[in-house]
């Protein structure tokens, strides 16, 4: 019998490639989870999280079929490649969770963050903020001789850079909502 000739470290196709697989690379992932409508369901799902570590950069749940009793909980985490596919598997084990969509990797999806942004200012510094407040389509929700409240919806992007240009006029408080993902196909 002739020994076999493996070459140390042979290209990816072969079964004896001993290098790792494994990225170092963070990536943000927006996950939608498709569960029943009761008691607990967000608790254990946010167990999940907790339970190993995990990151929870936003969280959004709502009803979506109330015949059907089932919700849908949108998850923004970030993590290894190796953690995303982890945290999905182990999604998919809980008993009240009916689907797991990675929106990042299945693509086509609309993704949108909800803002307040409390402004304080007068005289040229209000006229700039109002300005400022109409190019990126935010709407004045609340208004004193001293402040003003805008409300702005769009992607987190266009939050920060509103934020940034508001920063200089008094930028008070930001209050931020979860992400809320759609995909485009579904």
């Amino acid at each position: 019998m002739s020994a076999l000739k493996i070459k140390k470290g042979s290209n990816k196709h072969s079964a004896y490639n001993l290098r790792p697989t494994f990225s170092d690379v963070i990536e943000r992932h927006t996950l939608a989870v498709i569960v029943d409508n009761e008691p607990g369901v967000l608790a254990r799902v946010i167990g999940l999280f907790s339970g190993r570590g995990y990151n929870i950069d936003s969280l959004t749940v709502a009803e979506v079929d109330h015949t059907g009793h089932t919700s849908r909980i949108t998850i923004v985490t970030t993590g290894t490649p190796q953690v995303i596919e982890q945290i999905k598997a182990q999604l998919g084990r809980i008993v009240s969770v009916h689907e797991v969509h990675d929106l990042t990797v299945e693509g086509d999806s609309v993704e949108r963050e909800l803002a307040l942004v409390r402004v304080h200012g007068t005289g040229d510094q209000r006229v700039e903020a109002l300005r400022l407040s109409e190019i990126f389509r935010a709407r004045v929700v609340d208004s004193t001789h001293e402040s003003f409240v805008f409300e702005l919806t769009g992607a987190p992007d266009k939050i920060d850079a509103f934020a940034e240009l508001m920063r200089p006029l008094g930028l008070g408080r930001i209050a931020r909502t979860g992400v809320a993902a759609l995909s485009r196909g579904r």
